[in-house]
């Protein structure tokens, strides 16, 4: 079966709650040892007390159902634990098939207001996060790669968001480091796909501890399914751990409420050439004010539009709630 994961190890992280927790008991579901990775701590901002709580009862509920699983309580922003992060994968499963980047914490505030330590910590736990688990994960598969002389098996699945694509007024930090995480995806999938390995990001919409005030006044019609559950995510998570999905690599989905949508790299909106070989300001102006002054009063690269995007159900209606 193209999408059996059985006999892969599978790393992920933030794994304790909300989308983590769907994608690693999917994971599992499918036949991947998962590493369950969780710091444990209680507020979404990152504070309160470390606890081995959150990914110990992951990891019991994927045992009950009779699945592999081990828990890992480390924190992947921590250069040396996101190491030990890798070796344990390889340690107790022999191999390092699957990353899934899903940590993160939220410290929101408008950027004239924000601190330091709001925006350094944010940067520190999603984009230093996922490059730290990447990094070991990414030498592992390079050098199994060159001892056997042929491609390995390797799959990350990076997390970013809507608020980085739309430009979240009041998330700076966390926009920043998403489009960081994007950066770094791209990157990777190119520097990987020799080997074998591919890299992806999703950009998921989900009720969770980290979007309950988001989506807090979302509801879900009387007997219908939560169109905003994490299980709406975890199975494109999963197919991109497959081996169905080897050639999907560097792209970008936009993932809730039964919907998956691809998103499309940049285009070239307009193109101006200078006179004679180098522009001045008074040229510039001559092109640029009145091409600018045609276009609708607010666009700009964000791409608000993807917020409207909804799953489309048989009798041609939408279902999906919005919101980032």
């Amino acid at each position: 079966m193209p999408t059996s994961l059985a006999g892969r190890t599978a790393i992920v992280t933030g794994a304790g709650r909300g989308l983590g927790r769907a994608e690693a008991l999917e994971l599992a579901r499918l036949g991947a040892h998962v590493i369950v990775n969780d710091l444990g701590r209680p507020g979404r901002d990152g504070s309160g007390e470390a606890s081995a709580g959150p990914a110990q009862e992951v990891v019991a509920e994927i045992r009950a159902a009779g699945g592999l699983a081990t828990a890992h309580t480390g924190d992947v922003a921590d250069f040396a634990q996101a190491r030990e992060l890798v070796e344990l994968a390889v340690g107790t499963g022999g191999s390092l098939d699957i990353l899934v980047n899903n940590a993160g914490i939220l410290r929101d505030r408008m950027v004239f207001s924000m601190t330091e330590d709001e925006w350094d910590s944010v940067i520190r736990v999603h984009l230093k996060g996922h490059f730290n688990t990447t990094r070991f994960a990414a030498a592992y598969w390079r050098e199994r790669s060159k001892a056997t002389g042929r491609a390995v098996y390797g799959r990350i699945v990076n997390t970013i968001s809507e608020a980085f694509l739309v430009g979240s007024a009041g998330q700076p930090n966390y926009a920043a480091a998403k489009g960081g995480i994007l950066g770094l995806t791209t990157s990777t999938a190119e520097a990987l796909r020799k080997y074998g390995v591919t890299v992806n990001a999703i950009c998921p919409r989900a009720r969770t501890r980290m979007t309950e005030d988001v989506f807090a006044g979302v509801g879900t019609p009387e007997g219908e399914p939560d169109a905003l559950a994490p299980g709406h995510v975890s199975p494109l998570v999963a197919y991109l751990a497959s081996p169905a999905a080897a050639g999907v690599n560097g792209q970008v989905f936009v993932v809730h409420g039964g919907m998956v949508a691809v998103v499309e790299r940049p285009r070239v909106a307009a193109k101006f050439d200078a006179a004679e070989g180098t522009f001045g300001v008074e040229e510039l102006e001559g092109a640029l004010t009145p091409y600018f002054a045609t276009r609708p009063l607010g666009e700009t690269f964000a791409a608000r539009e993807l917020l409207g995007l909804r799953r489309r159900t048989p009798d041609g209606g939408d279902s999906s709630p919005s919101g980032v």
